[in-house]
């Protein structure tokens, strides 16, 4: 279960970022801007912590290059920042639905590129997990519903784009949990991930910045405070827990274990923001915290992954 517990630990951090992620998004400050100072903060931290160790920038060989630009550049650069403008363009509801495919994605990819050897109950407790979260959203699926019925979703070329960066995310995110895997099977511990993740991110992000001076000019110290700590409370901790445990577990055991997510944050939601579960929602949340860990209380196969 160690590996589990990382995982779901690094969920509760990404979680309790969105105390201070949507304040910030809503208060005036750019999803750009946000991921940008982000990575440029993580990526100082993890150069301090290399100099503090001495240690030299192994990580970086011919083997490990498509990786890291597809971890770094995709998954935590572009897929972030498209599944946040995702939620300015098209309905947030079908954007958060979308985001239910990454699992899809992500055990496809694992038995395609780690050769990961999949157990049919594996799809039940998949299944389980699915429909947990479906449950935990059900009050926006009601949502949804009303409007279809009452004609007011509009299918504009916005929406359709909109949709179109959600699902980007979803196969960004889904391949940088498969190729995270890739890498830690090479002998590459949790530091020398990170580091090869938000080098590569910042990379990714960087255009932003030549294109947009104003996104490094124009920000506050108020605001950079609260960046900085977004980047070490979701960045830094809940990083190095997450590869913690996706080293100690099939790339598809990892992906069922992180639809935690939305659990952890329906909770913090209810304890800091007030916001009320229902009867459906606690179910919902039940069921998925079962899928989570009942996958992984007998284990159910070996996974034969490729170095």
């Amino acid at each position: 279960m160690t590996g589990i517990i990382f995982i779901f630990f690094a969920c509760l951090l990404w979680a309790a970022d969105t105390l201070i992620r949507y304040p910030l998004l809503f208060g005036g400050s750019s999803a750009q801007q946000i991921v940008l100072f982000e990575h440029i903060i993580v990526f100082v931290v993890l150069i301090g912590i290399f100099v503090f160790k001495r240690r030299k920038p192994s990580f970086l060989s011919r083997g490990t290059l498509l990786p890291f630009i597809v971890i770094g550049v995709f998954g935590s650069a572009l897929g972030t920042l498209a599944f946040t403008e995702a939620f300015y363009l098209a309905n947030p509801t079908v954007v958060i639905l979308l985001q239910k495919l990454q699992p899809l994605v992500a055990v496809t990819l694992a038995c395609v590129l780690l050769k990961e050897q999949i157990n049919p109950r594996f799809f039940f407790w998949l299944g389980l997990a699915l429909l947990g979260s479906l449950l935990l959203i059900w009050p926006d699926l009601q949502i949804l519903s009303a409007s279809f019925q009452e004609g007011n979703i509009e299918h504009n070329n916005n929406a359709l784009l909109g949709y179109g960066l959600a699902l980007f995310a979803v196969v960004s995110w889904g391949c940088a949990t498969v190729f995270g895997k890739k890498l830690s099977t090479k002998g590459l511990d949790s530091v020398d991930l990170m580091a090869g993740r938000f080098s590569f991110g910042l990379l990714g992000m960087l255009p932003f910045a030549f294109m947009t001076p104003t996104l490094i000019t124009t920000v506050e110290i108020s605001v950079l405070q609260k960046i900085a700590i977004l980047a070490l409370l979701s960045g830094v901790l809940g990083m190095y827990f997450y590869y913690q445990g996706l080293k100690r577990i099939p790339a598809h055991w990892a992906t069922l274990a992180e639809m935690f997510f939305p659990v952890a944050a329906i909770f913090i939601n209810w304890l800091f923001l007030s916001v009320e579960m229902t009867q459906i929602q606690l179910v919902g949340a039940v069921t998925l915290i079962a899928a989570s860990t009942m996958v992984q209380r007998k284990p159910m196969e070996r996974a034969v992954e490729t170095a």
